[in-house]
């Protein structure tokens, strides 16, 4: 086994708590993997975020995570399974992948190409509880930071092709980096992606970072390395802002409930509460220099120097 202590402790956790809901009579999904995914570790990261979720003889304070783990996964396979059996897209991108075996454990409506972009310790970790299993898809593992400016060359080389539709998931990712890095990310998704291509994430609110009742889970995250620092209102504008028209909705609201979520859902007007949103949507027709920018990029001629990524209006960062 790949040395796990190399692994974002998140996607260890984020195992767990798969491993967990697999064993559930009530389960939501089942990933077979999880268990082997989460290791020795994975329990015990588990645990400790269970011990500020569920404190002994006090209540409950903050978002159940078990609960909203399992919506979350429901909620992102559905989606993705909904995007494979759409015939004008032609593949999908797992952005990061995490310690997840959706290339292997949901019936994919057909084979298309499944990119799965993570660090290459948590990719080493899952080629060896893999070895020996066929995928559903045709799997092609991407070994690169989506924090790099250069992520997206790799996935290039992988195949990838970015003058096609695409449909992707920003599964676990945008709260745990700052905001510039959010908005680089989501430029360079919309730089290598066409109008029609899907998107899709999740995202905290503001509030979620600072409200005194959030402390103990919060803390748990920082205590890891691995503390939330970005969060927003307005998860619809923070997309449309990079070209892609959404919607966005809340754990325990209708198609994002599936009879799990614990807690009342909060109306959007109502501020200084905790949130969470899955937003999704469809990149939008762009100005016809977006799409020259688009082409230039699928022939590898990126006006951007060496380490940047291109803007479509021809700004780098």
């Amino acid at each position: 086994m790949a040395d796990l202590a190399a692994v974002e402790r998140t996607a260890l956790l984020t195992a767990a708590l798969r491993a967990a809901e697999t064993r559930r009579p009530d389960r939501l999904y089942e990933d077979p993997y999880a268990a082997a995914f989460a290791g020795e570790v994975g329990p015990g990261l588990l645990a400790e975020v269970r011990a500020v979720t569920f404190p002994a003889g006090a209540q409950r304070t903050v978002p159940s995570t078990p609960d909203y783990n399992a919506i979350r996964t429901r909620f992102f396979d559905e989606y993705l399974l909904a995007a494979a059996a759409r015939p004008d897209i032609e593949q999908i991108v797992l952005a990061p992948a995490g310690m997840d075996s959706r290339a292997f454990r949901l019936r994919w409506p057909r084979d298309l190409p499944v990119y799965e972009i993570d660090r290459p310790a948590v990719l080493a970790v899952k080629a060896e509880v893999l070895a020996g299993r066929s995928p559903g898809v045709d799997r092609r593992p991407v070994a690169v930071d989506l924090e790099t400016d250069t992520w997206t060359d790799d996935l290039l080389a992988a195949g990838y092709d970015p003058a096609r539709r695409s449909a992707w998931l920003l599964e676990g990712l945008l709260y745990y980096i700052p905001e510039p890095a959010v908005h680089r990310v989501l430029a360079a998704v919309r730089a290598v992606t066409v109008p029609g291509s899907l998107v899709a994430a999740d995202v905290v609110n503001a509030a979620a970072l600072t409200l005194p009742n959030m402390a103990p889970l919060l803390g748990v995250f920082a205590g890891w390395g691995c503390p939330w620092v970005f969060g927003t209102d307005e998860p619809e504008a923070l997309l449309a802002a990079h070209g892609i028209e959404a919607t966005a909705v809340q754990p325990g609201e209708a198609g994002a409930d599936f009879g799990r979520w614990p807690d009342p859902v909060p109306p959007r007007a109502e501020t200084e509460v905790r949130r969470v949103f899955f937003v999704h949507g469809q990149r939008r027709e762009d100005l016809a220099r977006e799409d020259l920018a688009r082409e230039d990029l699928a022939r590898g001629d990126l006006a951007a120097a060496p380490g940047q990524v291109a803007h479509p209006d021809g700004r780098s960062c």
